[in-house]
């Protein structure tokens, strides 16, 4: 899958420096990019099934920011790949700045929101042209809206073809190229980021808790510590169905150029989980610890563990100001 490179340059902060743009307004609901095809007709897998997404904008406190529609429309699989998640580390320790979603080429890939085209082609990461850029065909889209004072960004990595220029603005739903295994690969997928402030490959925050989730799901955001309160890096942290039995995983993040939430000042994300009843599992320097877990729909949910005092009641620390916890 993507191999992101070892950092050598920051991407051309002229980009963005182009446009002052009011912020802290999160964008008007847009159409929900359906795409569907008819196949011949056959049994359907259940572990495909996903009900239909939140509209965007989608908030139900004043912390969480589903922003953003999938970037890969409803009849194909728009949902990250659990083994390259945010914050992974892959190939020679690289940390992983977004996630991967399988597409196969030629999927046509979707704004996830209105927004401005600032970057079209190859050269993302380096930026300037370059066939040789990590990031292969690529675009990067600044939005018409912000979070906190600052603008957001998108990126859609790996095309195989680009149908949009530099200065273009966008709606959601549009489509602006297709999928392809460009730049730095093992096979076709579509790699996604959402940047903060600057937009380069040093302001990314986890997607997973800016992608609508599909209605009546929610996400869960974990702190996974040691005992002393430091963060541990690639902790296996599972979340098990108690009515199914399915069960779901992630690693917290690898060290490197990966920042959790301001407000959830989280290390693993697990997104596009049917509400109800779960057990956190996490096994820790060879003892098995477990937490009965309650999953609330279009939410995102938290727990923190903290080494050999197990999981605890901590809930993330209020920000400066008028930043509080939401209500339960």
């Amino acid at each position: 899958m993507a191999i992101p490179a070892t950092p050598l340059m920051v991407l051309d902060t002229k980009i963005a420096n182009q446009v002052t743009l009011p912020v802290d307004q999160p964008p008007t609901p847009g159409p929900d990019p359906l795409r569907f095809s008819f196949p011949t007709p056959g049994p359907a897998p259940v572990s495909a099934w996903r009900p239909a997404l939140y509209p965007t904008p989608w908030a139900q406190t004043p912390y969480d920011h589903f922003y953003f529609a999938r970037p890969i429309a409803a009849d194909e699989i728009n949902w990250p790949l659990a083994n390259y998640r945010y914050g992974g580390v892959f190939f020679e320790d690289i940390v992983h700045s977004g996630v991967d979603i399988p597409a196969s080429p030629g999927t046509p890939v979707l704004a996830a929101a209105p927004g401005k085209v600032t970057w079209a082609g190859y050269g993302l990461y380096y930026g300037y042209f370059d066939t040789s850029d990590p990031y292969g065909l690529a675009i990067l889209i600044r939005h018409d809206f912000g979070y906190q004072g600052e603008t957001l960004y998108t990126v859609y990595g790996h095309l195989d073809h680009i149908d949009v220029v530099k200065g273009q603005h966008v709606e959601s739903g549009d489509q602006i190229g297709l999928s392809g295994q460009t730049g730095k690969v093992t096979g076709p997928h579509l790699h996604f980021e959402v940047r903060l402030s600057k937009g380069d490959f040093f302001s990314t925050r986890n997607p997973e808790l800016w992608l609508v989730p599909p209605q009546g799901w929610g996400v869960v955001a974990g702190r996974v510590m040691n005992t002393g309160g430091v963060f541990l890096e690639g902790q296996l942290v599972t979340l098990r169905s108690q009515s199914s039995g399915q069960t779901w995983s992630a690693y917290s993040y690898g060290a490197g150029p990966v920042h959790s939430d301001p407000y959830y000042q989280e290390n693993m994300v697990i997104s596009d989980l049917p509400a109800g009843r779960y057990y956190v599992e996490i096994n820790y320097l060879s003892k098995n610890y477990t937490l009965e877990f309650q999953i609330q729909p279009g939410l995102v949910n938290t727990f923190t563990f903290r080494g050999r005092s197990g999981f605890v009641s901590e809930h993330p620390a209020a920000l400066p100001g008028n930043f509080t916890p939401p209500s339960p």
